[in-house]
């Protein structure tokens, strides 16, 4: 769906992102993560030409952008940011309706749609007519998350977009965006700083440094085959153990035909935040249920220790 192709991009003469190739797949969930500095945000802006690139190629869906007008490619991309960026003097309904709007969709079709995005990130109808001052900062980002989609892009771009949220909310958000992923198949490629989050967001990561991929793959791959030394103390020598156990949930590892007489977990529940009902609870099994609550088997603490398949 993108590929970059030896692309370079300076400010002031010095190389802000360095002859980086790198290629991403239709339907993938794709990450940039690194150091300030580091040349993601950099990385994203050019892929809908908020900046311009200086050196080799960037082509979507197999077409150079070059050859695109700009505002053609930006509406056929979602963009959302962690600032919300949504229009302070218009009504949440006419926020969402942005690009729609821009594209003279029929007035029908944009109500129907505003009414769809609503739903799909649990937002209430009653808020269509409020303004962004009138809402908490989690319902912001998600307005600015449904009007980034609201055209139905190809392509979904984020840039910290949970960054200023309070740790439950963007724990939420985090989920909502996971769920919009799997429903729509979209490609998506998000920028972070958070290690955390990208492990848990991305299908690919690419972890950058000084403009350029220091190395790139799954979750696992980058945690369990670091590719340098720098790679290893990115994520964290002493979290290493932690983190990968954020890669895998209770369902895939709770033993079928068992059964416990207590609060269950929930199969999506990562084993890092079954760790913490272990030692919360003290106890050494859990019963897990699945997500309609129905009785899925029991989740054995020594289970957290199991060789693990990529």
């Amino acid at each position: 769906m993108i590929t970059f192709d030896r692309v370079s991009k300076y400010f002031s003469h010095k190389a802000a992102v360095s002859e980086l190739t790198l290629h991403i797949a239709k339907g993938e969930f794709t990450v940039l993560i690194g150091t300030s500095g580091s040349g993601k945000s950099t990385t994203l802006k050019m892929i809908n030409r908020l900046i311009p690139h200086d050196e080799g190629s960037i082509q979507v869906a197999g077409e150079d952008i070059r050859r695109i007008n700009p505002q053609t490619l930006r509406r056929r991309m979602g963009y959302a940011i962690q600032s919300t960026g949504l229009f302070p003097h218009w009504t949440v309904e006419k926020n969402i309706a942005t690009v729609p709007n821009l594209l003279k969709w029929p007035p029908q079709q944009i109500r129907q749609r505003v009414s769809e995005l609503l739903a799909l990130l649990h937002l209430d109808e009653s808020l269509r007519q409020r303004y962004p001052h009138q809402l908490s900062g989690g319902q912001q980002q998600r307005v600015g998350v449904a009007r980034a989609l609201a055209a139905d892009p190809e392509i979904l771009l984020m840039d910290e977009p949970f960054g200023a949220l309070d740790p439950v909310t963007r724990a939420a958000l985090q989920q909502e965006i996971t769920r919009i992923h799997q429903i729509s198949g979209r490609t998506i490629v998000l920028v972070t700083h958070d290690v955390d989050e990208a492990l848990t967001l991305a299908d690919r990561l690419v972890l950058m440094d000084q403009g350029k991929i220091v190395q790139q793959g799954t979750p696992l791959q980058l945690l369990t085959q670091p590719a340098s030394e720098f790679v290893r103390d990115f994520f964290g020598r002493s979290e290493l153990g932690i983190r990968l156990l954020s890669l895998e949930n209770a369902g895939s590892a709770a033993r079928r035909g068992e059964w416990l007489q207590e609060e269950a977990i929930v199969e999506t529940t990562t084993l890092r935040e079954a760790l913490s009902q272990f030692i919360a609870r003290r106890t050494d099994r859990l019963a897990v249920m699945d997500v309609k609550h129905q009785p899925l088997g029991v989740l054995h603490f020594a289970d957290l220790i199991r060789p693990r398949r990529d």
